[in-house]
């Protein structure tokens, strides 16, 4: 039952999913924390894997960069596949001195700049937030592997290269986290289908102090994060 952006059968994806943006992240993950991964797809380059965690089925797959490209990996993955918990495994920039490189930040909603809502042709603003229950064991997780984050509204938005330079300065004033470009989407639509979703980033900018992670620190070296994920996806 392949569709046109994934060549998996309904019966290779777990209820219970990793979504890193870069492909390369999900194959990091794939090789280096499941046992007997298998890859499901590689159509466009988006490559998505099944394995076993601790005894679980988990899968893993990237979804590219932003709300459209999130929304079109979660909606099929929920709507043809059946997954039913959906985690974000990505990266952001942080808005806050006290919150530094490294630190990994887990958006309970999602403010947005898109108009990614209009598909569900909802009468007024609406406000993207994260399932409790994921959210409930995550914090659980965090307690057990000692491995702290920072929760609170994040950004989504639509784009990259802004031009204000300042423009991040108005969601900082609103104690606005940091920015991301998928968490929103991933929301509604998880929103709209009753399942679960979280996002959770770890920070790989600082508009405060400049300080940015290399590409191979993004791909391969935010480990903390990727066994949070991994531990809450098999609660």
């Amino acid at each position: 039952m392949s569709t046109h952006i994934n060549a998996a059968n309904k019966s290779d994806i777990a209820e219970s999913i990793l979504l890193p943006g870069d492909p390369l992240r999900a194959k990091f993950i794939a090789e280096n924390f499941l046992d007997s991964p298998r890859c499901y797809n590689e159509i466009r380059g988006m490559l998505g894997y099944t394995g076993i965690y601790r005894g679980v089925p988990v899968s893993v797959q990237g979804t590219g960069m932003g709300m459209p490209s999130m929304g079109i990996y979660s909606w099929e993955l929920i709507t043809e596949y059946g997954v039913q918990n959906l985690i974000r495994i990505g990266t952001a920039g942080s808005f806050h001195e006290d919150i530094k490189v490294r630190d990994i930040v887990v958006g309970m909603a999602a403010s947005t700049d898109s108009n990614y809502i209009h598909a569900f042709d909802v009468p007024g603003n609406y406000a993207p937030c994260a399932s409790f229950k994921l959210l409930s064991e995550l914090e659980e997780t965090s307690k057990q592997l000692d491995i702290p984050f920072k929760a609170g509204n994040i950004v989504s938005c639509d784009v990259f290269y802004e031009l204000k330079e300042d423009w991040w300065k108005k969601w900082a004033t609103m104690n606005v986290l940091a920015v991301e470009m998928e968490a929103a989407a991933l929301y509604m639509n998880a929103a709209y289908n009753r399942v679960n979703a979280l996002a959770m980033m770890t920070i790989s900018d600082h508009f405060v102090t400049g300080e940015k992670a290399t590409a191979e620190e993004r791909q391969s070296t935010f480990t903390d994060m990727m066994k949070l994920a991994l531990e809450t996806a098999i609660k």
